[in-house]
C-alpha cells in the first residue's frame, strides 16, 4: 500500500504524461511500466556489478554487454531531452523487446517476446520524457512490495478498474495464501486470471527464499523453474504484457503465460495439470454464456463467474492438488442450486481444509466487497473430516479508504501460525478466532460455510444499579436543575 510521498509523486507523473497527450489511461500504465522496467534493469545491472566486485569474479549474465552501456537508464538520464529521445526510441526499447530470447531458441517460443511484441513507444516528445524519466528517478524502486503496490496504484486508477469484477490482491494477502500453501519445486502452479501476475511472484519469490538449493541445483532444475513452474492465463493483453515483464524482473525467465479466456470453450486439455492453484478471479463481471465450456456447466449450471471458476479449479487441478482461492462471501451461504452443489461437493467430493474470512475493508479503496479464502485439496474421494475457521478483523492496515498501516494488529501472523498446527485448533471454542468445525455440523446446516453460522457471541454480563439508586441518582440531579433555576430567576429580577 503506497501512501504520502510516492503516491504524490506517481500523480504529478500520471498529470505530466496526460498533459502531454497520452488521454488513455492503459496507454499511461503502459509506457510509465516500459520506463519503470528499464530502470529496474539498470539497477539488476548494478547489483550484478556489485556482487561481481565483491567476488572478484566475472558479472554473472548481464543484463547490458559494454557495447550496450549506453542503453542503461543511469547513463541516458544524463542526456539532453532530444537525444534521450532517441535513444529510448531506437535503441532501448527495440532492446527490451528482445529481452528473454536467450539466443538458443526460437524467439517466439519465449513468452515476455511474444508479449512484447506489439508493444509500442508512445511517449510523445522529448520534453515530456525528460520529465517523466527525473520524476521516475526520484522514487525508490529497489524494494519488490514498492514496487507490487505501485502497480495496484497505478491500476487503481483505470476509470474500468473494478467494472468486470476485477479487484487488484494486496500483496500482504497473497503472501499470505502463499505461504499457507507452501509450494515446493516439484508443484505446477496456475492462476487462471492472472493479471499482473501477482500470485506467481509471491509464489517465485517464497520458492527462491526457501529452495533455492533445490532450484539451481543443476541446468535441468533450473529450466524447469523457469519455464516450466509457472502458468498464468488473462484475456487483457496489455495485463499479459505487464505480468510478463514482472515476471522477467523478478527472475523467472520465461513463465508460461498466455491469452486466454478461461471460462470459454477451449480446445486444448488442461484438465488435471496443475498441483497448485493461487487465484483471486473476477467475480459479478460480465458473463457469455453461450461461450462458456460446457463441462464447466455440466459440474456447475450457472452464469456466477465465481462458482465457475471454482468448477474449473476442480477441472485443472491434480489429484492431490491444492488450492487457495479468494470468494466473495456469497459463494459460502448463497441459496441457489448451484451455490449448495458446489459447496457439497467441495465438503463431500473434495477436502475443504479450510476457509478465512476477510473483514470487508481489504479491498478498499477500490472495492468494499466482503470475501473469504477457500483452502481446498482435490481428492475425488472426499477426505473433508472438520473444516477450520478464521475470523480476520484486521489486516495490519485500517478498513478505511486510507488503508493506514497498523502493524500491531495484524492478524496475519497469527493465521499463519495456526494454520500450521491446525492439530491443536481441534479443541478451540466457537468463541475464539478460529476453531473447526466438524463435517457432519456442516452437511446438517445445508452446507453453510458462512463463519457466523458456526461462531457463538460470548456475552458478557454487566452489572447495574438497583433501580432505588438510579431513582435516588435522579431525583438529586432534578433537586439541582429546581436549585439551578431559582437562582437563575433571582438574577434575572
Amino acid at each position: 500500500m503506497i501512501t504520502g510521498e510516492i503516491r504524490s509523486k506517481i500523480d504529478k507523473i500520471w498529470d505530466t504524461m496526460w498533459s502531454g497527450g497520452i488521454s488513455n489511461p492503459l496507454s499511461v500504465i503502459e509506457q510509465l511500466t516500459y520506463l519503470l522496467f528499464i530502470k529496474r534493469l539498470d539497477e539488476l545491472q548494478t547489483l550484478k556489478e556489485s556482487k561481481a566486485a565483491r567476488t572478484g569474479k566475472p558479472i554473472e549474465e548481464p543484463v547490458f554487454s559494454k557495447a550496450q552501456d549506453n542503453l542503461r537508464w543511469s547513463r541516458f538520464k544524463e542526456t539532453a531531452p532530444d537525444k534521450m529521445f532517441v535513444t529510448l526510441r531506437d535503441e532501448v526499447f527495440p532492446f527490451i523487446k528482445q529481452l528473454g530470447n536467450n539466443g538458443d531458441r526460437d524467439p517466439e517460443d519465449s513468452t515476455y517476446t511474444h508479449h512484447m511484441k506489439d508493444a509500442l513507444f508512445m511517449m510523445p516528445t522529448p520534453r515530456v520524457l525528460a520529465n517523466v524519466v527525473d520524476q521516475l528517478d526520484s522514487i525508490e524502486m529497489a524494494d519488490t512490495d514498492t514496487k507490487g503496490d505501485l502497480y495496484e496504484y497505478m491500476l487503481g486508477k483505470i476509470a474500468t478498474a473494478g467494472q468486470n469484477g476485477q479487484f487488484r490482491t494486496p500483496r500482504h494477502i497473497i503472501k499470505l495464501m502463499v505461504e499457507m500453501t507452501a509450494p515446493t519445486p516439484k508443484d505446477k502452479i496456475c492462476d487462471p486470471a492472472c493479471g499482473t501476475a501477482g500470485f506467481l511472484i509471491a509464489t517465485s519469490e517464497y520458492l527462491v527464499k526457501h529452495h533455492s538449493d533445490a532450484i539451481y541445483r543443476d541446468e535441468a532444475s533450473r529450466r524447469r523453474f523457469n519455464e516450466g513452474t509457472f502458468h498464468g492465463y488473462d484475456f487483457d493483453s496489455t495485463m499479459l504484457r505487464i505480468g510478463s515483464m514482472n515476471m522477467l524482473l523478478h527472475g523467472v525467465e520465461n513463465p508460461d503465460i498466455r491469452y486466454r479466456d478461461s471460462l470459454a470453450q477451449a480446445d486444448d486439455n488442461e484438465a488435471e495439470k496443475y498441483s497448485l492453484l493461487l487465484a483471486n478471479p473476477p467475480f459479478a463481471g460480465s458473463l457469455d454464456y453461450e461461450s462458456t465450456a460446457k463441462d464447466l456447466l455440466q459440474i456447475v449450471k450457472t452464469k456466477k463467474t465465481e462458482l465457475l471458476f471454482l468448477a474449473l479449479f476442480l477441472r485443472l487441478l491434480q489429484s492431490g492438488g491444492r488450492a487457495a482461492v479468494i470468494v466473495p462471501d456469497g459463494v459460502l451461504f448463497g441459496s441457489s442450486n448451484a451455490h449448495k452443489a458446489l459447496r457439497k461437493m467441495l465438503v463431500e467430493e473434495q477436502k475443504l481444509d479450510g476457509i478465512v474470512s476477510m473483514p470487508s475493508g481489504v479491498f478498499k479503496p477500490y472495492a468494499g466487497v466482503s470475501t473469504a479464502i477457500l483452502f481446498f485439496t482435490k481428492t475425488n474421494s472426499g477426505g473433508t473430516d472438520q473444516v477450520w475457521f478464521y475470523d480476520m478483523k484486521s489486516d495490519g492496515f485500517s478498513l478505511d479508504d486510507k488503508r493506514t498501516p497498523q502493524p500491531d494488529k495484524s492478524d496475519l501472523p497469527d493465521i499463519l501460525s495456526r494454520w500450521q498446527n491446525r492439530k491443536a485448533e481441534t479443541k478451540r471454542k466457537r468463541t475464539e478466532q478460529s476453531f473447526c468445525v466438524p463435517k457432519v455440523e456442516i452437511a446438517g446446516n445445508d452446507y453453510d460455510l458462512s463463519i457466523n453460522r458456526y461462531k457463538e457471541v460470548e456475552y458478557k454480563a454487566v452489572d447495574y444499579d438497583p433501580p432505588k439508586v438510579i431513582l435516588q441518582r435522579l431525583a438529586k440531579l432534578e433537586e439541582e436543575i429546581g436549585e439551578g433555576r431559582e437562582e437563575l430567576e433571582g438574577l434575572l429580577g
